[in-house]
């Protein structure tokens, strides 16, 4: 699932983009208040923006698919995030590269 591109994102519309309960999404929010700080609506709704996105991804690859304990992930985030990040985009990018090659293998 890709999320349209605009300028906020419901704590429902994370969740389904990363497969998680909504109570996950919160959850994460609280324990990485250092670098998830959403907007909140006049009904007290959170209201994410892609800043916020590009957070919850890198938690989520650390503690989903690396296996890193909260406070291990915490400790990373503090200590290395441009790193992360920089190694982020570049699995992003293969894999869209993996699905395009896919893609014309299943056209052949």
């Amino acid at each position: 699932m890709d999320l349209p591109d605009k300028l906020y994102y419901r704590t429902g519309e994370i969740a389904k983009y990363f497969a998680v309960n909504a109570s996950l999404i919160r959850y994460w929010e609280k324990e990485f208040g250092f670098v998830l700080k959403p907007k909140k609506n006049a009904k007290g709704e959170r209201l994410y923006t892609k800043k916020d996105l590009e957070q919850f991804r890198l938690i989520f690859h650390l503690v989903k698919e690396k296996g890193f304990t909260l406070e291990g992930a915490k400790k990373k985030i503090r200590t290395s995030r441009q790193k992360i990040n920089k190694n982020l985009s570049v699995i992003d990018r293969l894999n869209h590269i993996k699905a395009e090659l896919e893609k014309i293998k299943e056209n052949l």
